[in-house]
């Protein structure tokens, strides 16, 4: 009885922690809880994709993700893919967006690197040459196998993050590893609750997205409690919190594949 009351308190002192640290950041950047309305929200260009142009005879695939927009963006974030192939000048942007229509993967909904209504994006993967060009095929049909096309929850999911974690484990040569704070990433159907990670390596355990356990290349260990995970990455050390998402060395995965 000892030990589960010190678990008890642990976790909600750690989930404690994780929102303050979230919340000072938040305010920080005046983005998360300023009040703004998202149609007057920035939307312009980060600056951080290669110039398509200059980059025209080399294919590019990259990750982004940004706070979600509000005071949502206190608790998790909104992940998308860009890629073009060698001799295309401009770039596809594929996500999941929950407005708008009834089929929710849009295709050049926003710009490449663009804010996410306020929120400036963060790279997680960066990809280009011939290895960039040899996976774009598996992600276009990664995108044309998504299960959920036409379903949406914030919470478990499938959402955004589902997507892209779909992505992932059908095209482990991303070595995407979607951060704690990406909900959603770890839904999965009761019909099949083991599988891939969304690093496409290791193992994944998990109900409906509430409640499991995530071993992976990318990931290290994870422990998901009612879609708040916790745990460590071991190959680029650091802390995987909710609401924060990561705490340590910053990591981007990166390939220039000549």
């Amino acid at each position: 009885m000892f030990l589960v009351k010190v678990i008890g308190i642990s976790f909600i002192c750690m989930l404690l922690l994780s929102f303050a640290q979230s919340y000072v950041k938040a305010t920080h950047s005046g983005v998360a809880i300023n009040g703004q309305h998202w149609s007057t929200a920035r939307r312009d260009s980060a600056e951080m994709a290669p110039d398509p142009q200059k980059f025209i005879d080399t294919a590019i695939v990259q990750v982004y993700t940004a706070p979600t927009f509000g005071w949502r963006g206190l608790f998790a974030v909104h992940p998308w893919i860009i890629f073009k192939k060698a001799g295309e000048s401009q770039y596809h942007r594929y996500e999941v967006v929950s407005w708008g229509s009834s089929n929710v993967i849009r295709h050049n909904y926003a710009l490449p690197d663009g804010y996410w209504f306020g929120a400036k994006p963060r790279l997680l993967v960066d990809h280009r040459g011939e290895r960039a060009a040899a996976m774009i095929p598996a992600i276009e049909a990664a995108i044309g196998s998504y299960p959920w096309p036409q379903s949406y929850r914030v919470w478990p999911g499938p959402n955004s993050n589902t997507f892209l974690a779909h992505i992932g484990r059908e095209v482990p040569e991303l070595k995407l590893d979607l951060p704690a704070n990406a909900i959603g990433k770890d839904f999965r159907p009761l019909s099949r609750p083991v599988g891939l990670p969304a690093s496409g390596k290791g193992v994944q355990v998990s109900l409906l997205g509430v409640l499991g356990l995530t071993l992976g290349a990318e990931e290290g260990v994870e422990f998901n409690v009612l879609a708040f995970n916790f745990g460590i990455d071991f190959k680029h050390p650091a802390l995987r919190l909710p609401f924060t998402g990561r705490l340590g060395t910053n990591k981007i995965e990166t390939d220039s594949g000549e």
